[in-house]
């Protein structure tokens, strides 16, 4: 398989310094999608460095996981050995029967696929009946919102639900991380991120982005091969699929096959 896009550049990895927020949503991510793992057949596509499968093989029956780019799957590797499977796949063509597995992850990652209805058909595939798919992506629709290098599209709760729904998902949208645009400090946070977008002056790397984060969070923490619990830890909370969100900054989908 030919690698048109190298997705390390713009993918937080193991190792890498991240702001504790980015820590936080990392550990959020994987606390909302245990509720629905515990002793089930979960795969996760797009795992990136994989920092939540530990987490995952703790509660579910069994897991597999997959990325597009083999950097990031060598140092998932390089961490849990043969604890979990990894292969190498294109997220348009799932390499596996149908009805294998019970819950499939996919996070921040569909903005990468061209064709995101035909991951969705390949998941509907997979899925046993009442399967869960979870998604997560950044939210479009805040004003300072930054678009990944290499990304495709951005969906919003009701695109999101257009989407799946034409697949035979019954879908719930739920909100991580709200932002308080009120506030004297974010709304300069907000002005100067928007002026670094609209002149082009935004990082175009996650390496790049440091310094930025440096001056905005303060002291980066390194970003751990595995995750483990964290008391701040909070559920997404449920909103509106039927409305444009403009108070998170990510957004979770649960879609289940009916």
């Amino acid at each position: 398989m030919k690698m048109s896009v190298d997705y390390s550049q713009v993918t937080e990895t193991a190792g890498d310094e991240i702001s504790r927020e980015q820590l936080l949503r990392l550990q959020t991510r994987y606390y909302f999608a245990s509720q629905y793992c515990k002793d089930k057949d979960v795969l996760e596509v797009a795992c990136g460095t994989g920092p939540g499968l530990g987490i995952l093989q703790k509660i579910s029956k069994k897991i597999v996981a997959g990325d597009y780019c083999p950097s990031l799957l060598l140092t998932a590797f390089s961490h849990y050995g043969h604890r979990i499977p990894f292969l190498r796949f294109d997220a348009h063509f799932l390499p596996f029967k149908n009805n294998s597995f019970d819950v499939i992850i996919c996070y921040e990652a569909i903005y990468y696929f061209k064709n995101p209805d035909i991951f969705v058909q390949e998941c509907n595939r997979l899925l046993r009946q009442k399967g869960k798919l979870i998604l997560c992506t950044a939210n479009k629709d805040l004003p300072d919102f930054n678009p990944s290098p290499h990304s495709y599209f951005y969906f919003s709760p009701i695109e999101f639900k257009e989407l799946l729904e034409s697949q035979k998902f019954q879908i719930q949208c739920f909100g991580d991380c709200p932002v308080d645009y009120k506030s004297i400090k974010q709304k300069a946070l907000s002005f100067v991120k928007r002026m670094m977008v609209k002149f082009n002056l935004m990082p175009k790397t996650m390496a790049g982005k440091k310094l930025f984060k440096r001056i905005v969070f303060g002291k980066l923490v390194s970003m751990p091969h595995e995750l483990t619990w964290s008391d701040n830890c909070f559920l997404p909370e449920k909103i509106n699929a039927n409305t444009i969100d403009k108070r998170h900054k990510v957004i979770f989908v649960v879609a289940e096959k009916i």
